[in-house]
């Protein structure tokens, strides 16, 4: 297949579907596949970054095994645990983020999904937040009820984050406790709620490429508006504490595969950006345009101006000056 072609086509409107040949995506020398997810990149997202901070709103105590995090109740991970975080320490928070230069902020909590009291502090907050800040706001709260999507809204959030994970086939590879169907349900609840979506997943828990492209495909059908990409860090008391660190090259090529796929979409460089030079420089060439920034929820982040200067550096508009 002549990929440049392919580019071109995708430009012009084609999508890639489960009905084509995707073999081009994984036979591709690299350098030309990422080169070409680049052009797609800037077609559809332009020179513009998107940084998007989180706060671990509430930690450990998760009722379901997902084999990879560090919060669930099921593995032994030493990992902080507390309620939910008082609205004061969000929202300083957040003021901090948006005037280092984020676009959006999530309150994120661990749990099949925020329920009762806590939940209720979860829509006071976004009230505040809404009032006060000038970010775009997220949240990711597990499944919840079609209500609490509409309730969410209503206190200023435009964005839920659910992610799949992997593919339908992996999924039970990884978590039993809930099924991939469920994770489904919980976004098209969250997007007739009339929120946008963020949904990705994790590679190096052991899946196949097949298992990769068919995540993106999943993703691409449900029509997400941004895509985390996050490289597993293996945590010791998971079950995947001794799973082979994933290569910086099979993250650029997945990186590339998902701006061939979902090429309108946000892809979002999460967990993992230390596994790569320069915290994942080369990625923002090879179809990237987002990224998770400052400290994620139980492993070290990268800060928000070096992320800024990295981008500004790179070609990159970020709406910041990091000399000012």
């Amino acid at each position: 297949m002549d990929i440049k072609n392919m580019t071109e086509q995708i430009i012009n409107g084609r999508r890639l579907t489960k009905n084509d040949d995707l073999s081009f995506l994984l036979n591709t020398e690299l350098d030309v596949l990422t080169e070409c997810a680049d052009k797609l990149r800037k077609h559809f997202s332009g020179g513009t970054a998107n940084l998007c901070s989180i706060i671990n709103g509430r930690s450990g105590r998760c009722s379901e095994d997902c084999k990879f995090c560090a919060q669930s109740a099921h593995h032994c991970t030493g990992i902080e645990e507390y309620a939910f975080l008082d609205k004061h320490q969000i929202v300083t928070e957040c003021n901090h983020n948006e005037k280092q230069g984020v676009h959006r902020f999530a309150i994120v909590t661990a749990g099949r999904r925020l329920n009762g009291d806590e939940f209720e502090k979860a829509l006071d907050t976004y009230r505040t937040l809404s009032c006060e800040n000038h970010v775009g706001l997220c949240a990711s709260f597990g499944l919840l009820e079609e209500e609490k999507f509409s309730d969410l809204r209503r206190a200023g959030v435009t964005r839920y984050h659910a992610n799949i994970e992997t593919s339908k086939v992996n999924f039970k590879n990884i978590c039993t406790t809930h099924t991939f169907e469920d994770k489904l349900e919980c976004i098209r609840r969250a997007k007739a709620a009339g929120l946008e979506i963020c949904s990705g997943g994790i590679i190096g828990m052991g899946e196949s490429w097949q298992d990769r492209i068919d995540m993106a495909l999943t993703l691409s059908e449900l029509g997400v508006s941004s895509i985390p990409i996050n490289a597993l860090i293996p945590i010791k008391g998971t079950p995947l504490e001794n799973n082979e660190r994933i290569t910086e090259s099979d993250i650029l090529r997945t990186v590339a595969i998902f701006r061939f796929i979902v090429p309108e979409a946000d892809i979002r460089l999460a967990a993992g950006r230390n596994l790569m030079t320069n915290c994942g420089e080369r990625a923002f060439l090879s179809g990237a345009n987002s990224a998770i920034t400052g400290d994620m929820l139980t492993t070290s982040g990268n800060r928000i101006r070096e992320d800024i200067a990295m981008l500004n550096r790179i070609g990159y508009s970020t709406g910041r000056d990091i000399n000012a």
